[in-house]
């Protein structure tokens, strides 16, 4: 390979980037399609290398890479293509990071499951990674040594890694008895290298999506920069950071009515394995020899359900017990169940909901839930049960005041999480946070030490796009509430066959304002499988003629508290996509936001059902 021409392409590519591949944190489903998400991005673009044509029509038009920028983005695929030219190495056995310990884990993981020892040896001193607490909480096993560059790698009957600070990506050498060659490039994240291990490409890739992201666009667009110009990385520091940073975390403080600590993650998915991780820890330290309960709702979003279990197939006194919330379930009287049943053995109850839940977005019964939270329970032996602590996602409705003075959740161990990808900023950065309450003191210090632990916090850009865009979050909240509402009753009075799940007026007089509603349209046909099918091809109707006749405001996707359009998904497909298909929810979900076009929508709603 002609390292020169490889250079030269990628100059041009980084000179008429599109200013979405900076910007955009969800995926254009317009251009996607899953199944070759893997792949399909770096065919195409591999095509136009051969071609040498790298004009920006031709960029834009690529299809979307990988699903989210916690898998993968065009910068960070391009960034990966860049390093396996110039190392000739398959461009699957490249993968950037984020975080520089999660690439380390995802070996340890893997190998731990496969029985299969690890090595770790490096060049520089790497103080500033916490190995050993990866032995004694996430019960991985291995070595450390260190070694000079010129000493001879021996042999070794398992998987060796190598860590090392490299200054120049393109000059890294690649050693035959090193099977995993992790790169650490500062605060802008780290690249793995497999050294032939096609094998552990999944696993490593899987550990990326589900506990924490690949590098950012703009730390991908720095590192790409100083490969092909050989010069210094722009790191991603400066001096509004802290300032950012302190905003953000004031901020937390008010819109949460908590005066605890809090912590801002990469993404929401690493802020939940930063708060997962803290409560094994703090359970293993504060109650030792008990056994670990996560409580999770079935069919809650695929993420948060799959690394749950992922945690529970690593720790052996981890175990998940399903907890049914949506539907004919009720989630309070389902959780009594299960910590009467916990108590018996008296066990540590760590309990993750969602309020509102997703996709049916249900309210609990915030009295009796806070009634059976505070319930005290005896064990078979007589004695006083652990009480629980509950973790609750409140990303539909982050502007409800759980935690304050006098709030529902005030006087139970509790910890409150957000997508900041979602309301908080609007769509502009993946960022997650969590927050505790006076009783959480211990855990939230734990939860700290885990999300720096995983090298998994906030960059400096995203603290500064959610010092920006937190302060006009509830307002935002209140508009899109307001658009979703006039969308809801158009529909109950154009279509009132329609089942509508939404909160009531009186839990909105309440606060709970969530933009978001699920719609199970009208069905036809014999028997269930007949009206089963018959519905979801009616919710493909509804949502592909919507984007047909609105492009411009209409979205396939996840997404939820964007700053502007209508987003449409259906959770079995996308949020739910691994969730049990017994629990899978085959409706459809509409997310709104504060700025849309609702004469427009209501319009092309109203054809649909003159079509019916």
């Amino acid at each position: 390979m002609d390292d020169k021409n490889v250079i030269d392409f990628t100059k041009k590519i980084l000179e008429n980037i599109p200013t979405d591949w900076l910007n955009l944190t969800t995926h254009r489903l317009d251009i996607y399609d899953e199944k070759l998400a893997k792949i399909q991005f770096l065919e195409e673009f591999e095509k136009l290398f051969i071609k040498k044509k790298s004009d920006f029509s031709k960029l834009e038009d690529l299809p979307t890479a990988y699903d989210y920028i916690r898998l993968g983005h065009p910068l960070s695929c391009i960034l990966e293509w860049l390093i396996s030219k110039l190392l000739n190495v398959n461009v699957e056995n490249v993968i950037s990071f984020s975080s520089r310990m999660i690439p380390i884990m995802s070996v340890l993981r893997k190998n731990l499951l496969d029985k299969k020892n690890t090595r770790i040896v490096y060049f520089e001193d790497i103080d500033d990674l916490n190995f050993e607490i990866l032995k004694t909480v996430y019960n991985y096993s291995f070595s450390n040594h260190k070694i000079n560059k010129n000493d001879k790698i021996s042999k070794f009957d398992g998987s060796t890694i190598l860590i090392s600070k490299d200054n120049e990506l393109s000059n890294i050498k690649l050693y035959s008895n090193i099977d995993f060659h992790i790169s650490i490039q500062s605060n802008l994240g780290s690249v793995v290298i497999a050294n032939g291990n096609d094998n552990y490409i999944a696993d490593i890739q899987h550990m990326r999506r589900r506990e924490t992201i690949a590098m950012t666009p703009q730390n991908s667009f720095n590192l790409i920069n100083s490969i092909i110009c050989k010069s210094s990385i722009n790191f991603d520091d400066n001096n509004n950071s802290e300032y950012a940073k302190n905003i953000v975390k004031n901020l937390i403080k008010e819109i949460t009515k908590s005066d605890s600590k809090s912590a801002v993650a990469s993404s929401g998915l690493s802020m939940q394995y930063a708060i997962m991780m803290g409560l094994v820890d703090f359970a293993q330290t504060t109650y030792p020899n008990k056994k670990i309960k996560f409580i999770v709702p079935p069919n809650c979003y695929g993420g948060t359900n799959d690394q749950a279990r992922r945690v529970a197939d690593c720790i052996p006194n981890v175990d998940i017990i399903d907890l049914l919330v949506d539907g004919k379930n009720n989630m309070v009287n389902s959780l009594d169940t299960i910590l009467e049943e916990i108590s018996q053995e008296n066990s540590v109850p760590l309990i993750i909901a969602e309020i509102p839940t997703n996709p049916r977005v249900e309210v609990p019964d915030l009295n009796n839930l806070k009634n059976i939270l505070s319930k005290k329970r005896l064990s078979k032996r007589g004695d006083i049960a652990i009480s629980p602590i509950f973790i609750l996602d409140q990303t539909f409705c982050p502007n409800f005041n759980f935690l304050g003075n006098n709030a529902i959740l005030s006087k139970i161990r509790s910890i409150s999480y957000v997508s900041g990808s979602k309301f908080p900023s609007g769509g502009k950065c993946t960022a997650g946070y969590c927050i505790g309450n006076e009783h959480t003191i211990q855990i939230m210090d734990k939860i700290e030490l885990h999300l720096n632990v995983c090298d998994n916090e906030a960059n400096n850009l995203q603290y500064e796009i959610l010092s920006k865009q937190m302060p006009s979050m509830n307002k935002r909240i209140h508009s899109a509430y307001v658009n979703t509402l006039e969308f809801v009753n158009y529909i109950k009075k154009n279509l009132p066959e329609a089942k509508i799940n939404f909160v009531s007026k009186e839990l909105a007089l309440k606060g709970f304002t969530p933009s978001v509603f699920s719609l199970d349209l009208p069905s036809k046909g014999n028997n269930h499988k007949e009206k089963e099918e018959y519905k979801r091809k009616l919710n493909l109707k509804l949502i592909n003629l919507m984007i047909d006749k609105m492009p411009e405001e209409n979205k396939y996707c996840v997404s939820y508290g964007q700053l502007n359009g209508c987003y449409w998904t259906i959770p079995a497909t996308s949020t739910q996509g691994t969730t049990k298909e017994d629990d899978k929810d085959y409706i459809a979900r509409v997310s709104m936001s504060p700025n849309l076009n609702i004469i427009k929508i209501k319009e092309i709603f109203m054809y649909f059902v003159n079509q019916l």
